[in-house]
C-alpha cells in the first residue's frame, strides 16, 4: 500500500479567510468546515496555550497535510 503524500500549507501565506486547495487533488478545505466530510483532524500540537501545527488528513485523496504559521496571540 502507498504511503500518503505529505504536504506543508503555511497559513501566513493564504489570502482570504483561511480556505484552500488540497495540494495534491485540488478539494477546497476549510476552517470553518466541522462536518469532517472533506479532511480529518489526526494532530494538533499546541505550545502553551497557543496552537502550533495542525495536521490533518484529506478525505478525498487521503493526502496528509501540515498546517503551520498559526498566528500566537501577543502577551502583554
Amino acid at each position: 500500500m502507498k504511503q500518503p503524500l505529505v504536504y506543508e500549507v503555511d497559513l501566513t501565506k493564504i489570502q482570504g479567510d483561511g480556505d484552500f486547495p488540497c495540494p495534491n487533488c485540488g478539494v477546497i478545505i476549510s476552517p470553518e468546515d466541522e462536518t469532517e466530510d472533506v479532511y480529518s483532524i489526526l494532530e494538533t500540537k499546541v505550545r502553551g496555550q497557543a496552537l502550533e501545527e495542525l495536521v490533518i488528513q484529506c478525505n478525498k485523496c487521503g493526502s496528509k497535510i501540515r498546517l503551520i504559521g498559526f498566528l500566537i496571540p501577543e502577551i502583554g
